[in-house]
């Protein structure tokens, strides 16, 4: 069974910087132990006991596996991973500071 896993910039030290490596398993689970076994350390930053990690994205086929059965969520040949860092926002309070300590500069005023 052939997997397409999609790695981020970040995770691509595991991979010798592959952007996307095939794997195989019947569960993401599966997939992630696989995965570890030629990518050593990369299951660690992905999974964190038997959970996928807080700040950790997964998505089959383009569809967020914590809405589907997470780390137990079947998969299928030719299937498509993707894995995604979670990206947090600025502050809206920059929006407030002087223009010279980052924020936007109030005209007007």
């Amino acid at each position: 069974m052939a997997i397409e896993v999609r790695i981020p910039t970040i995770l691509r030290t595991y991979t010798d910087g592959q952007k996307a490596v095939e794997g195989s398993g019947n569960t993401l689970a599966e997939l992630f132990t696989d995965l570890e076994s030629r990518h050593a350390g990369i299951r660690a930053r992905i999974v964190d006991g038997d959970q996928l990690r807080r700040f950790v994205n997964v998505y089959l086929n383009d569809e967020d596996v914590r809405f589907l059965d997470g780390i137990d969520t079947k998969l299928s040949d030719g299937d498509n991973v993707t894995i995604l860092p979670a990206v947090a926002g600025g502050s809206s309070a920059a929006e407030s500071l002087p223009a010279a300590a980052g924020g936007r500069a109030l005209i007007g005023r």
